[in-house]
């Protein structure tokens, strides 16, 4: 099933029958009780990086999942260059209680033995609240895949921290297993679970789609809106009058519809994900962005795997380039897979020997350390090319658009 490319697996799931798959344990796997500890790829750019997050809370819009409360909460990450001089702690990836509920989640989906990966246990390379760099950095917004973690690229987001950029990642609350606030409270998906699941046994998932995608998007705005409210000692190296955004699945989506209606975006990335409100994609409900295009940079970011994207596989791709009227580009990883352009190319090749290769493979196209390495330095460098080209003005050849009408392959 392709609703993965807009909803992460955890929502496939749970509109597909109603109940979880349990998965399958490989007897090799089972016989060790230690949980792996896996590591993050450390950031390739010239500057150290911090980790700072926040709520932001809009009392003027009622939570879209749950009606009965009032208001709509968010937490953000926000990664930025960090100065050399700090000391300091690392950041976790995933807080503690927030790991006890989202790794089984991960688990499930990734089709991983429960209680294989200790998910509380990986680090970020990011200091906490650590002194900005000096300078004025662009702004760079994230949105995750539909129903995945803000944390769940943290090693693209670090990598473009690194290189001189303010990255502000996006809990669109509801969505995910858990989402935690300062004081402590979790917020869960179990209301928008079960909405997905009746929205595909009465047909309805088209309207449903359309919903989440439009929560998204104001919850973006919402972000943008607070940006220059964040604490002084990061504003003043933010420069908001430069922001892009990029996100996986459906979070490209978010991007392309955020910068739709939006003009404060000024380039944006959709790595995998459909532009269209259905779980199968085949051009029967196009989006507005995808009929009618962008006047700014956009780059569609696809996979090479069963399902994945491409402007010849893709209808509402394809629409999105007929009606593109700013600079475009139709990148393809070879070899890639859905999750490649999320943690899980950084993480799951650690377990390559502890489960099979073929799970590996299924997930992020590869169960070999070294090609999942170069996938992981393909995304870093196309990403930071493309931001590097149209929000610091660096003629960056990498990506060649506008007259580039045909896919670009990236070896791994």
């Amino acid at each position: 099933m392709r609703a993965s490319r807009l909803t992460a697996a955890s929502l496939a799931a749970a509109t597909a029958v109603g109940s979880a798959v349990p998965t399958a344990v490989p007897a090799f796997a089972a016989s060790s009780n230690v949980a792996t500890a896996l590591k993050l790829p450390a950031p390739q750019g010239r500057y150290a990086t911090g980790e700072s997050t926040f709520r932001l809370v809009d009392d003027t819009r009622a939570d879209p999942w749950v009606p009965s409360q009032r208001y709509r909460e968010l937490m953000i990450s926000v990664f930025y260059p960090a100065s050399h001089t700090c000391a300091g702690n690392t950041t976790n990836q995933f807080p503690k209680a927030v790991a006890d509920v989202v790794g089984p989640a991960l688990d499930s989906n990734l089709e991983l033995p429960a209680g294989l990966v200790n998910w509380s246990a990986t680090k970020t390379h990011s200091l906490a609240d650590a002194p900005i760099a000096d300078g004025r950095f662009p702004v760079v917004l994230y949105s995750p895949g539909a129903g995945d973690a803000r944390d769940w690229n943290v090693s693209l987001v670090e990598d473009l921290a690194s290189r001189g950029y303010v990255v502000v990642t996006i809990d669109h609350t509801g969505e995910a297993p858990a989402v935690q606030f300062p004081d402590g409270h979790m917020v869960g998906n179990a209301p928008l679970l079960a909405l997905a699941g009746e929205a595909f046994q009465d047909g309805t998932m088209p309207e449903f789609l359309r919903k989440l995608t439009e929560v998204r998007v104001a919850d973006t705005r919402m972000v943008l809106d607070r940006l220059g409210s964040l604490p002084q000692r990061l504003t003043a190296g933010m420069d908001p009058s430069r922001t892009g955004m990029f996100g996986q699945s459906g979070g490209g989506f978010t991007a392309a519809s955020t910068m739709y209606i939006d003009p404060r975006i000024k380039a944006g990335i959709d790595m995998d994900g459909t532009l269209e409100y259905t779980s199968e994609p085949d051009g029967t409900h196009l989006s507005a962005v995808a009929q009618h295009g962008l006047g700014r940079p956009f780059l569609l970011m696809g996979s090479s795997g069963a399902g994945g994207s491409d402007v010849h596989r893709e209808a509402s791709w394809t629409a999105f380039w007929q009606h593109q009227r700013g600079w475009k580009a139709d990148v393809t990883l070879r070899g890639s897979e859905h999750a490649s352009f999320t943690d899980a190319e950084a993480l799951l090749p650690q377990l390559a020997g502890r489960v099979p290769d073929a799970t590996l493979t299924a997930a992020i196209g590869t169960a070999d350390p070294k090609r999942a390495r170069a996938g992981v330095a393909a995304d870093r460098a196309v990403v930071a090319s493309f931001f590097d080209r149209f929000l610091k003005g660096y003629d960056d050849r990498l990506l060649d658009g506008g007259a580039t009408r045909y896919p670009i392959d990236v070896e791994r």
